[in-house]
């Protein structure tokens, strides 16, 4: 029995597929959009389809973006011969809140994981190797998560890119800022010790 009739049961099941969202989250967020203006409801529901029908992946560097290039592949003042692999879109943009990394970017959409059924053709790593033959980039900085799906993908792309002659670097891991060294785990500290530099 549907208790909230089929317009709000058919909401919640909808809200309910979304990643992260369980029954009772998915019936909270129902009871909000319902309880919202209709203005606002149907600017909700056109940013969600405006964004369905806009958003692409940039034909360079495989970001998410509504134009092509996306506005970072497009914008001249960036190194162009620095790339940064990175698994998700999201990665890219904590880099880029950081206002510290100034080249370019690839976008994987995953990382290697045999586990999930997920392989090195399902990622854009092709696309990757393709963009390297026709440019000249000296640097591949590896930012992939820092576990095995992450480790697993960064060992992937250093092998592959060994003959190219083109320098791969990996980003460093290590204790978090803030963090105290006697609840860190082994590998962090270990990757902590690795990645150390002179100060």
């Amino acid at each position: 029995m549907r208790i909230y009739g089929e317009p709000v049961s058919r909401l919640i099941d909808e809200l309910s597929r979304l990643p992260g969202i369980g029954g009772k989250s998915a019936q909270r967020l129902a009871f909000y959009i319902i309880h919202l203006s209709e203005e606002r409801a149907e600017a909700l529901a056109g940013a969600i389809v405006s964004a369905k029908r806009n958003v692409k992946y940039c034909g360079v560097c495989c970001a998410l973006t509504d134009s092509d290039p996306c506005n970072i592949c497009a914008n001249t003042k960036r190194e162009p011969k620095i790339i940064m692999v990175v698994e998700d879109p999201r990665d890219m943009a904590a880099y880029e809140r950081t206002g510290e990394f100034h080249g370019m970017y690839h976008v994987l959409h995953g990382a290697i994981s045999p586990m999930h059924g997920v392989s090195a053709n399902d990622l854009t790593i092709a696309a990757l190797l393709k963009r390297l033959q026709t440019t000249s980039v000296e640097e591949v900085i590896v930012a992939t998560n820092p576990n095995v799906e992450g480790e697993a993908t960064a060992l992937y792309i250093a092998k592959i890119l060994k003959p190219s002659g083109i320098k791969v670097t990996r980003i460093a891991h290590g204790v978090p800022v803030g963090g105290d060294l006697e609840f860190v785990d082994e590998v962090t500290l270990s990757r902590a010790l690795e990645g150390r530099r002179e100060i």
